[in-house]
């Protein structure tokens, strides 16, 4: 496996908002590091160093972040871009997962032709806080017969644990987060 690119350096293109969605909430606003060509440039390349040797088939990418790094990735790593989405956003035959949120619930869908059975795939996402989104993804793509060979995350917020969900995956985030 190739060595990991040292992304520290691309925290400082990410902007803090303070009390954002909610107060008490610091989010980590990821479009001043987008915007900056070096530094998106960077990202994609980490990125694709460390899933190269992977034999990735498709890479995945959740609705709405996980669009921007997944087309980009699936590229550098000559690979198929399968997105995943909210309900009733995909035109043919899906395959859905309903997952808890901390105050309900939500869905993900994914074309039922999109992941064929023994396909390797990598699921990329901007944000990895509690996981539930990514859970319900590697759900759909096991579902489908696919093969999860890696979860990657822009950043991850580590104080939320949620890489804990996910014990027999190999999780990869750029930017971690303590706070």
């Amino acid at each position: 496996m190739a060595t990991p690119i040292n992304c520290e350096p691309l925290k400082s293109l990410v902007r803090t908002v303070p009390d954002f969605p909610k107060p008490g909430i610091l989010f980590y606003d990821i479009t001043t590091l987008l915007k900056d060509k070096a530094g998106f440039a960077q990202m994609i390349d980490a990125f694709a160093a460390y899933y190269i040797d992977k034999d990735v088939d498709l890479v995945l990418g959740i609705e709405a972040r996980g669009f921007i790094f997944g087309p980009a990735l699936a590229y550098r790593l000559n690979a198929g871009f399968v997105p995943v989405r909210k309900p009733r956003k995909l035109p043919a035959a899906t395959a859905k997962v309903t997952y808890d949120l901390e105050y309900g619930s939500d869905s993900l869908e994914i074309h039922l032709d999109a992941v064929q059975p023994g396909q390797k795939v990598v699921i990329v996402d901007d944000l990895l806080a509690t996981g539930g989104t990514m859970e319900a993804t590697t759900q759909l793509v096991r579902q489908l017969g696919g093969i999860v060979v890696g979860l990657g995350f822009a950043v991850e917020l580590d104080f939320l644990k949620g890489r804990a969900k996910f014990p027999d995956y190999d999780v990869y985030s750029l930017l971690h987060y303590n706070e």
